[in-house]
């Protein structure tokens, strides 16, 4: 993995505002439930607007890109076509979407895009449900990505991108469990399939992201919410699993990426990152990261006054937030960069987004102008920020 060895590096957290030809495929398959891997004409559309987003990403100076998840319909909900054991069943999941932040603004929320869940919302919703047992299937489906990948390395001439993978805890969480015994064993079931994910794209030279918004928004999901200490042993028995997804994985290849979720809202009701930090450094990755431009979460450098970064670890600080249309001012970003670096280290700091732009490929939180702007703003704030580190 690459480190700010003389200058604050960029990324960001995944996955990009898909084009409107990729757009109209994802909506035709997901449509006709189909779960193979591309073929003709669509796998060329996705593998050309792949090397394009990534020439993107090059002319902004991004200097560790993704694919932008454009094989995929969502961050998440992509696992459906690359594991067994789940089906869509009927009964109360609403944990997930009715939190204590939107019971407290309910009304609110349902005035804001992207936001709302219906005046007339009722727990008992359709939802994907863990039936059978979880066996990984998607082979064909990550070599389709490897391939990808690569096809776009060689046409733009990065040497390191990311590969993002759904954490065990995520899907455990935003999929009931009907068929295990306890969730400790629908959790490691989880984690054997994803091991072999994380496997194949390492072995095929990639670091590998691990997405785990559940990691922190399961707190905003309990009511009424546990202790902290007792929530930090709730994300432990997750970190367990997720370290036994990451088995045999070299840490200098993985990296966690954990946020208060996407959604616009006030997120009063997110735990505070102190509370997290100690099970998060836990995990076998060697960089993390962390929101810190979503303006709950701003604040937070703070931390790392009171918790040492360990030796060899990469912090990765959201620098440019994804849920506001307003864009950065880059000495902002470099502010926010130069916070995290006096605590962490210079050479231990990268540069990033506080999430991805499209959760899901019909999702986006802003405009693509805007967002192309924010990453921009994001390299020019490395810049500068880089000149007051370095000199």
């Amino acid at each position: 993995m690459k480190r700010s060895t003389d200058r604050i590096l960029t990324t960001h957290v995944g996955s990009l505002i898909r084009p409107a030809e990729v757009i109209a495929i994802l909506d035709e398959r997901v449509e006709a439930g189909t779960s193979a891997p591309f073929e003709g004409q669509d796998l060329q559309t996705v593998r050309k607007a792949i090397a394009e987003v990534m020439r993107e990403q090059k002319d902004v100076g991004i200097d560790i890109p993704s694919d932008g998840e454009f094989s995929k319909p969502g961050f998440a909900n992509y696992i459906t076509d690359r594991l067994t054991g789940f089906a869509t069943v009927e009964g109360a999941t609403g944990s997930f979407l009715l939190g204590r932040d939107r019971k407290r603004f309910l009304d609110a929320y349902n005035e804001m895009p992207g936001g709302g869940i219906g005046a007339n919302w009722t727990p008992q919703l359709t939802q994907l449900a863990c039936v059978g047992p979880i066996t990984f299937i998607g082979q064909a489906h990550v070599q389709q990505d490897i391939d990808n990948l690569k096809a776009g390395m060689a046409e733009t001439g990065y040497d390191e991108v990311f590969y993002p993978i759904t954490a065990p805890g995520t899907i455990e969480q935003q999929r009931p469990n009907r068929y295990y015994n306890t969730n400790e064993e629908y959790l490691e079931a989880i984690a054997n399939a994803i091991h072999e994910e994380c496997k194949l794209a390492t072995d095929a030279g990639f670091v590998i992201q691990i997405d785990d918004p559940r990691g922190v928004t399961a707190w905003d999901s309990m009511d009424p919410p546990p202790a902290p200490e007792e929530y930090a042993k709730f994300a432990a028995v997750r970190v367990e699993a997720l370290n036994h997804a990451l088995r045999d994985i070299p840490e200098e290849l993985v990296r966690y990426h954990v946020c208060w979720g996407s959604w616009p809202g006030p997120h009063t009701t997110d735990i505070d990152f102190k509370h997290i930090v100690g099970v998060t450094l836990q995990i076998k990755a060697q960089a993390y990261s962390v929101e810190a431009a979503n303006p709950r979460h701003a604040h937070e450098y703070h931390v790392f006054e009171d918790v040492k970064l360990p030796e060899g670890k990469i912090i990765i600080p959201g620098v440019i937030a994804h849920t506001t249309n307003v864009v950065e001012h880059p000495e902002l970003v470099a502010e926010r960069i130069v916070n995290y670096a006096e605590r962490c280290g210079r050479e231990n700091v990268i540069a990033a987004a506080d999430c991805g732009f499209a959760q899901t490929y019909a999702t986006r939180r802003v405009h693509p102008s805007i967002m192309w702007e924010k990453f921009r703003m994001l390299s020019e704030g490395a810049a500068i920020a880089s000149k007051k580190l370095w000199g």
